[in-house]
């Protein structure tokens, strides 16, 4: 870490008048009364991944400010002129509902067309999907959605996708993170923008993005039947209304009701204490409308709408949230085996869901002939997967246990609007059949195997806490357990080695996968253990997955607390608790 005399020279040099007087302003009170706020805006450069920018809002340059974000743009700039040369350049830019990201990308929009670009600005906020189809829609070069998903309010983002509508993958992220790199000052920057090259676009997007969600529905006769299903959304203040109200409506749904309170857009997020649709409290108020005009599903979106989460009522008729692998496998069974029904399964269909998320989804794939890939997590792999077998085979659905979900190709990005839409009609063909979704979980559950997931964050703050992650991974590299809760460890995966080792031949086989810092440990239970040190926060994550028969409906309860125990077992077992 640099000393405090570096620090501040660092922060002199944001008095320099290319820096707005906001800045400036904002600098001369750290430096004159504030040691310990200056010291974390200034002890580092907030660094460009692969992933983009995050971090929290202010002046420093370890902030998200104009520009950070402009060194940013002007990284990305630079890498696509050397791309496409004198190819004439196009690139699309969204934003949602957080603080400042207007600004920003507005601030985006001036220096990409400073650098000769045409550029698709959205006329106002709108979901990170949308981003994604407007850059295949427009047909774009690049393009850039400034969010910082479900972070706290303080934060935000700057995600960068190239042509193919898909984040950045290999070799253009690291390629790009170079150019971001050799951007030293601000006066690099070209911030005077042309605004003759910049469109503004809006509606025109929306109802060509919606009319490919549309396309999605696949069981119209159901949703007729149950039109005025009860249908509780909220967008948690951010980007997903009007466009998942939207949705609903074209599928043919006619009962969604609304959460007064979380409409509004608000980078604030005043009614949760997270905007994440993970947490329990963030569909809090959902529910209590959901009870009080006796609907029958909830959904709420996260601040960008690309997440979904999810919840319905059980055999008692109460609330229960749907997790994200559980989501995972409603929508997929339900995609595989109503195409089958209707004889559109033709043989070279696929879905995809990440390493860490549920192995139901691939049991249920392989039951109906269908092949399931699995890849590394973020979605960025799915969409450069798919971009692979355009043409050759055909993606029908996917997703990851950390709520998201994309059915079709018109976007390469996880997609809480068209999930939505997806979800409710599969709601609606449960009932048809005189089910909830509920019941048609258990139902898969009875036909395919139980499969029961949880995961565990390991927080380890600091320098001290990176180093203690990262022997935590070496010594299960270097000596891995032989067992785990009295089960035998039979294989091994590792996506560093990208090494597949079989414990009982001794035989191994080569993962054709990015290298990434993961470990999988398959028990001879059927349980798998996953760990992986988080790309972005200071924890280190452990997936526990466990499945057994399920016999009946009527002994789901008792065999979830049955692989609740062995989940349990294999913490104590793994001395994580």
């Amino acid at each position: 870490m640099l000393h405090t005399d570096e620090i501040r020279k660092r922060a002199q040099a944001w008095l320099a008048p290319e820096f707005n007087g906001e800045t400036r302003d904002e600098v001369r009170e750290m430096l004159a009364n504030d040691e310990k706020k200056l010291v974390d805006a200034f002890y580092k450069d907030l660094e460009f991944g692969t992933g983009g920018l995050r971090g929290i809002m202010g002046a420093g340059t370890n902030r998200m400010n104009i520009y950070t974000v402009g060194m940013a743009t002007q990284g990305l700039s630079n890498y696509i002129i050397k791309q496409f040369g004198n190819k004439p350049v196009r690139v699309a830019i969204a934003h949602d509902c957080r603080n400042n990201s207007r600004l920003f990308a507005e601030s985006v929009a001036d220096i990409f067309s400073a650098n000769g670009f045409e550029v698709f600005l959205f006329e106002s906020l709108r979901p990170t999907p949308v981003l994604s189809f407007a850059i295949r829609h427009h047909k774009c070069q690049s393009g850039v959605v400034i969010t910082a998903s479900h972070n706290p309010p303080e934060y935000n983002g700057y995600k960068a996708y190239w042509d193919d509508g898909g984040q950045v993958v290999e070799p253009h992220d690291t390629a790009i993170i170079e150019e971001v790199r050799r951007i030293k000052s601000v006066s690099e920057i070209k911030f005077n923008g042309d605004k003759s090259r910049i469109r503004i676009i809006g509606k025109e997007t929306d109802e060509a993005f919606l009319a490919e969600v549309l396309k999605m529905r696949i069981n119209p006769e159901a949703i007729e039947r149950s039109s005025d299903m009860g249908i509780v959304f909220t967008p948690i203040h951010g980007t997903g209304s009007p466009l998942v109200p939207q949705a609903l409506e074209l599928f043919g749904f006619r009962n969604v009701i609304s959460v007064p309170e979380q409409e509004k857009p608000d980078g604030n997020f005043p009614t949760v204490k997270s905007p994440n649709p993970e947490e329990p409290g963030a569909l809090k108020l959902a529910i209590e409308k959901a009870v009080a005009k006796g609907a029958d599903l909830v959904m709420a979106t996260d601040p960008d709408a690309d997440r979904l989460g999810a919840a319905c009522r059980n055999t008692k008729g109460e609330f229960i949230l749907l997790n994200g692998n559980q989501t995972c496998v409603l929508l997929s069974h339900y995609i595989i085996t109503q195409l089958k029904e209707r004889g559109k399964l033709k043989g070279n269909e696929y879905i995809i869901k990440t390493i860490v998320t549920t192995d139901l989804m691939d049991v249920i794939a392989a039951a109906n002939g269908v092949e399931c890939f699995n890849v590394l997590t973020g979605f960025k792999f799915f969409a450069d997967l798919i971009r692979q077998n355009e043409g050759v085979k055909k993606y029908i659905g996917g997703g990851e246990e950390s709520y998201g979900f994309l059915s079709g190709e018109y976007v390469r990005d996880k997609d809480s609007v068209g999930s939505c839409a997806l979800l409710a009609e599969t709601a609606a063909w449960a009932g048809s059949r005189g089910k909830t979704l509920y019941e048609l979980l258990i139902d898969i559950y009875v036909e395919y195997g139980l499969y029961k997931e949880r995961l565990i964050n390991i927080v380890r703050k600091g320098a001290d806490g990176a180093g203690e992650i990262k022997a935590m991974m070496v010594s299960y590299r270097n000596n891995p357990p032989v067992s785990i809760n009295n089960s035998r460890v039979i294989k091994i995966n590792d996506y560093e080695e990208l090494i597949s080792a079989d414990l009982i031949t001794g035989k191994k086989t080569a993962i054709h996968l990015p290298k990434s810092d993961v470990l999988q440990f398959f028990l001879a239970d059927g349980s798998k253990i996953s760990v992986r040190p988080s790309g972005t926060e200071p924890k280190i994550k452990f997936y526990f997955s466990v499945n057994t028969k399920l016999e009946s409906a009527a002994k789901y309860d008792e065999t979830v607390e049955l692989l609740d125990r062995r989940i349990e077992g294999i913490i104590a077992g793994m001395k994580l608790n």
